[in-house]
């Protein structure tokens, strides 16, 4: 599917958030979970996305399974303890879940919950969910680090980066949204956790590791803003630590990053990447990674839909390091990794990278109310044609504007008078 590089980067039928980008050989691959069901995060299965040139991208079929799990079912589970689920010294955020709030089972009982204490029952007794996964090549294999809505976490294997991955193990370890590293010497690294974050070397055989080895508190909210989502990279012998962070409107809607020296830290926080607190009057949270792929360095993240937290797309844009190794914080955009939109070219509503108002996206219609507004950033124009047309339900009419404008290209802002359901819109030349 050709959708010439532009946000969001697949067809609006295919939901898969929390985006870890490597590249194996010529291809890009961006591993995530997948969102299928409209009231909830993630869902039973992975695909993996790929694309040789940013703008032809491939959709697999399913390259894994809850049924792919030993331990689905609960009967061969083993049960860890959750290193960031501290009911005696919680977060913030943790202090907030019905989980903190669980009585201990005697005096004498550990301050950590365990993977018993906080195993998720999916709708209709569905096995537990896959949550976000990442994945590493080693000598022809390729293994991909999962985690389950149960709180455990494991890794399969597969000769091909697509998938099929089988032969599953869990890892000794309890949480979510795992990361993995593999180091210019060689040697592999693990990091999982939410609210406050872990992580180890993993074994030669990168399917085990030392519990006892495991650095904890890596990076935690109250140092860094952590939320969830680990993902690392280096670059000219910096270690990035990518991340949801809370430090804007107390919700994770900001990928930051954090630097070291070191693999396992100690980790500096630095800044904001992106965030995506306006793709959607109820966007929750952030999930990505950062990676270069044929010279150019590319930030990649998802943007809720259906004025819900869930319904989240994958989306990137190109960003830009600094003299310092510091990196610029970017905007959501429309055109994404392609062109602006030329005069003449349609523009799909659900293009739009920003609502407000109210407005928000519904598969592949913008729904404005009253009021409302989107924008599309960009078009490649800086001045506003007189010709101007679209096509939408409803009673009302669309006023168009033009920000940022900046040499050759503009955002463009839509206000609806009136309700609609916008399906695409267009702009030409006059004459």
């Amino acid at each position: 599917m050709n959708t010439k590089g532009r946000n969001p980067l697949l067809p609006p039928e295919v939901y898969i958030p929390d985006g870890e980008a490597h590249v194996f050989g010529q291809r890009l691959y961006v591993y995530g979970s997948r969102d299928v069901h409209p009231d909830t995060w993630c869902s039973e299965e992975y695909c993996v996305a790929s694309t040789e040139d940013m703008q032809n991208w491939k959709v697999s079929a399913k390259s894994f399974d809850s049924r792919d799990v030993p331990w689905a079912d609960g009967s061969a589970r083993k049960d860890y303890p959750v290193v960031d689920f501290d009911t005696r010294n919680p977060t913030a955020f943790f202090a907030t879940s019905p989980l903190c709030s669980q009585p201990p089972a005697g005096d004498n009982a550990p301050a950590l919950l365990t993977t018993a204490d906080t195993c998720a029952q999916e709708p209709g007794g569905a096995l537990p969910f896959l949550y976000a996964p990442d994945c590493m090549e080693k000598d022809g294999t390729y293994y991909l680090y999962f985690c389950m809505s149960d709180g455990t976490e494991g890794v399969a294997r597969s000769d091909n980066p697509e998938g099929p991955f089988r032969a599953a193990v869990q890892l000794p370890c309890a949480g979510i949204d795992p990361a993995v590293f593999t180091d210019t010497d060689g040697r592999s690294y693990y990091y999982w956790g939410q609210f406050r974050s872990s992580g180890v070397e993993l074994n030669e055989d990168m399917v085990s590791f030392d519990e006892t080895k495991a650095v904890h508190h890596l990076l935690t909210e109250e140092a860094h803003g952590f939320h969830e989502g680990s993902s690392m990279r280096k670059r000219n012998g910096i270690y990035y630590y990518v991340y949801p962070c809370i430090y804007r409107n107390n919700r994770p809607t900001c990928l930051a990053y954090a630097t070291s020296d070191a693999p396992l830290g100690p980790f500096t926080y630095r800044g904001i990447i992106i965030d995506n607190a306006l793709c959607d009057p109820d966007s929750w949270n952030i999930h990505g990674s950062i990676q270069c792929f044929r010279g150019q360095w590319y930030v990649f993240y998802h943007r809720s839909t259906r004025n819900t937290q869930y319904n989240r797309r994958m989306c990137a844009e190109r960003i830009t390091f600094r003299e310092d190794g510091t990196i610029e914080e970017v905007k959501m955009t429309s055109s994404g990794l392609g062109e602006p939109f030329a005069l003449g070219e349609e523009i799909p509503g659900w293009r739009a990278c920003e609502v407000t108002g109210g407005a928000y996206i519904d598969g592949e219609t913008l729904v404005m109310p009253e009021g409302s507004s989107a924008l599309f950033r960009y078009v490649a124009w800086t001045d506003l044609p007189a010709r101007f047309t679209w096509e939408a339900d409803g009673e009302g009419r669309l006023e168009p504007s033009l920000e940022e404008s900046a040499k050759t290209r503009s955002a463009l802002r839509i206000t609806a008078h009136g309700a609609l359901r916008l399906r695409k819109i267009l702009f030409e030349a006059d004459g």
